[in-house]
């Protein structure tokens, strides 16, 4: 599997356009996150990252849906 040239971006852009990711699976240094339509219904992809950058801007969030 390779890995997402920049997933904060993919994440941001996916985000500011209304539709909704979701954390699939959660470790230490690596991350699954799930791309969902707008309704949150289908997901449309996924992708898991160890980028450093990409679990800073997750924090403990869980979804696009949790607060900042």
């Amino acid at each position: 599997m390779s890995e997402t040239p920049d997933p904060t971006a993919v994440l941001q852009r996916w985000q500011d356009s209304g539709a909704i990711w979701r954390v699939l699976s959660r470790q230490p240094d690596r991350v699954t996150i799930g791309l969902y339509e707008c309704t949150g219904g289908q997901e449309v992809d996924r992708f898991t990252s160890t980028d450093p950058s990409l679990l800073q801007f997750l924090g403990n969030r869980s979804s696009s849906e949790d607060l900042d």
